[in-house]
């Protein structure tokens, strides 16, 4: 923990300081997003298999560029404003809790990308499957804001699912569980990460969809479990183990 103390106002105006650079980290990355909106749109379409959108209201065509670029900006920006917020709280931590938590936030946006990218993929499946669900009866008509919603909701869902080892390392690191926990949780772990990939595949077949996202989780499950065990193994190389962690679960 730093020994330099701070004043209520000193903590408020360094506070301020970083919500501003943070703000305007975001505000660039989305300006220049804004404008390009449309390849993103494009990139977007692309999993549909060539569906036409339609806009219902005047502010439409704003409000679908705008909410392309404040989503990209706020990706975009991660390394800024995640910096910032490690910044303004890390004088309130020992070293030991600074280093758990630095390290993994590198890897966070690898990973969050990666997950990006996997729901990406699974979107290609996905969307079809939905479509061929509609009676003939009914006229599929997508709308821009509909389908746009749906589309981010998705890959963002997925790039947080693949922070599962970010979260389990630090814990770890922070002594709040271990690799035993971890590992004598894994049928609760499983089920939770089921329920999950229940939730974000809005798809009628209730096993093998929902699977196919679950299968990527459970592998970064028992990654994390091995990052454990390495880093319980360094610790007691170098004679720092102590007491075991209270079980959480």
């Amino acid at each position: 923990m730093s020994d330099k103390t701070m004043s209520i106002p000193d903590h408020l105006d360094e506070l301020r300081m970083r919500i501003l650079w943070s703000g305007a980290a975001i505000l660039i990355v989305t300006a220049v997003a804004f404008f390009f909106s449309d390849p993103i749109l494009k990139l977007l379409l692309l999993p549909s298999g060539g569906l036409q959108l339609k806009a219902f209201s005047l502010m439409d065509g704003f409000l679908i560029k705008w909410r392309i670029a404040l989503y990209t900006g706020i990706v975009g920006a991660f390394p800024v404003w995640a910096y910032h917020v490690y910044q303004y709280i890390s004088p309130s931590l020992y070293d030991n809790e600074r280093k758990a938590i630095f390290s993994p936030l590198i890897a966070a946006f690898i990973l969050f990308v990666l997950g990006a990218l996997f729901g990406y993929y699974l979107l290609w499946g996905m969307i079809r499957v939905l479509i061929e669900l509609f009676p003939v009866e009914v006229q599929y008509l997508p709308a821009a804001d509909d389908y746009i919603s749906f589309v981010i909701f998705f890959i963002l869902a997925c790039g947080l699912a693949f922070q599962l080892p970010t979260v389990l390392i630090i814990l770890v690191r922070l002594r709040i569980v271990s690799a035993t926990i971890l590992r004598k949780q894994r049928r609760i772990a499983y089920f939770i990460l089921f329920a999950f990939a229940e939730i974000i595949t809005p798809v009628s077949d209730p096993i093998v969809a929902p699977l196919t996202v679950m299968v990527p989780l459970i592998v970064l499950y028992e990654i994390s479990i091995f990052a454990a065990l390495r880093i319980e193994a360094g610790r007691r190389k170098k004679g720092l183990e102590t007491d075991a962690p209270t079980q959480v679960f």
